[in-house]
């Protein structure tokens, strides 16, 4: 009777404490590269995707596009007992001087499929892609843009989760969704962020999934292996208390956009050992912008998930060739195996989430000139622990952790708070965590 109950003791603790969980195995296998790349295929053959191109071509243009990805939807949700809501999200765009890349009013669409959680269906984490593409004109709407990578490799690995995680439920919802108006200037993440907060989803973060599949960089640099998670420090809507905090107790590389990427980082680095996943502290890459950022501007967590080597000969371009180079967002640039692998990053980073408890609120810390760090929090539902975290103040992820059981504070004794910036995660039964939360106000202990 001791062995049996000593063995339920141990086997609790393991699950607490769990690192890996097989069902994330069983989710990186199921990605196919064979059907991405289908897909790819699929969405350049449609000839231009451009924002203002034919909404009534059954072959052509950005109609015929978003009605094949919102088949695709509905097949996936008929598979698998209408467990996906689907529907068009859109937004009426109108011309204008402040509107220079749209040239005449139009209805900017996004798809939506919705795997509802059972547990907290109004808590949403996101995986988007962008259906839109474009030339070296922004304007130009009518010639050939089959923008393979730029974006029909994100949409595609969009679709492809949709397709593998609709097989399993999870406790948080997931939503995966075609964004529109990506180049006209962010108009479909706009439109959607708004949708959120008019229908006043709890959203984890958004994962914008845009160009997924180049290896092989303009400066020669070929890997399929390295991609980048960019993320913002701080959210642009903090408050003019919250910055004046900071100056005096850290926080700078800490907002929620940044815990989010250490998240996928971590999942990552434990589950695709494999690969180099690139902690870039940059909302985007140098003056550009995607479409995780007016989620970002809403005051939602947002990172953007691309490759590590672009080709900026294979972006934004008229198809042609020019002292002998090729130009063109064409199917033959895009390496479909490495987009099977950024998908699953995404997709295990979505089920991680979405299987753990939400994550803790009010996180406080204290221990100013004591020899040790202090942290209270406020209880999570379904949490049966947490575990505080602290690093270095130079560290970009979260290096050590102390696990804490069913308690709402716990303190370090010997470690010293000057020395360290700390946050605390939710974990569940099966070992799942929430996001990193870095503290949010001090108290005197």
């Amino acid at each position: 009777m001791k062995k049996i109950l000593l063995l339920l003791i141990v086997t609790s603790v393991w699950k607490t404490h769990a690192q890996t969980d097989l069902r994330l195995y069983d989710i990186i296998d199921s990605i196919s590269a064979e059907r991405i790349g289908q897909d790819v295929a699929t969405l350049a053959n449609f000839g231009t995707r451009h924002t203002l191109s034919d909404t009534i071509s059954k072959t052509r243009g950005i109609g015929a596009a978003r009605r094949w990805i919102k088949a695709e939807f509905d097949k996936i949700s008929s598979e698998c007992g209408n467990c996906l809501e689907v529907f068009y999200q859109k937004d009426l765009v109108k011309a204008g001087d402040e509107n220079r890349r749209i040239t005449k009013d139009v209805w900017v669409v996004n798809v939506v499929a919705i795997k509802r959680g059972t547990k907290h269906p109004n808590r949403f984490i996101i995986m988007s892609g962008d259906i839109d593409s474009r030339v070296s004109d922004p304007n130009d709407f009518t010639s050939d843009s089959p923008g393979a990578n730029d974006n029909a490799s994100g949409m595609a690995g969009t679709i492809e989760a949709a397709r593998v995680l609709s097989k399993y439920n999870f406790e948080s919802s997931i939503i995966f969704v075609g964004l529109s108006g990506e180049e006209q200037g962010l108009f479909g993440g706009k439109g959607l962020a708004a949708y959120a907060k008019k229908e006043g989803w709890d959203i984890v973060g958004i994962l914008n999934n845009d160009m997924i599949g180049n290896i092989k960089g303009v400066d020669g640099v070929i890997s399929n292996r390295d991609f980048r998670i960019f993320s913002e420090p701080v959210p642009p809507t903090e408050t003019e208390q919250q910055r004046r905090l900071r100056r005096f107790y850290g926080g700078e590389v800490d907002g929620i956009s940044r815990q989010l990427a250490r998240y996928i980082y971590k999942t990552t680095k434990t589950y695709m050992p494999e690969m180099n996943p690139m902690l870039i502290y940059r909302l985007d890459r140098f003056g550009r912008g995607g479409h995780h950022r007016p989620f970002n501007d809403a005051g939602f967590a947002g990172v953007r998930i691309m490759e590590a080597h672009e080709n900026y000969t294979q972006q934004h371009q008229d198809i042609r060739v020019e002292d002998g180079i090729a130009y063109g967002d064409v199917l033959e640039h895009v390496n479909f195996d490495y987009a099977k692998k950024l998908t699953a990053v995404n997709a295990i980073s979505l089920a991680s989430i979405a299987w753990a408890p939400p994550a803790p609120t009010e996180v406080k810390i204290g221990g100013i000139v004591r020899p040790s760090a202090a942290l209270r929090w406020q209880k999570a539902e379904g949490a049966k622990g947490y575990k505080v975290y602290w690093r270095d103040t130079t560290s970009p992820t979260w290096d050590n952790f102390i696990y804490v059981g069913d308690f709402s504070g716990k303190t370090l004794d010997g470690i010293v708070i000057d020395n360290y910036f700390f946050g605390v995660a939710s974990v569940g039964p099966d070992g799942h965590e929430s996001p990193v939360v870095f503290p949010s106000g001090v108290f005197r202990n």
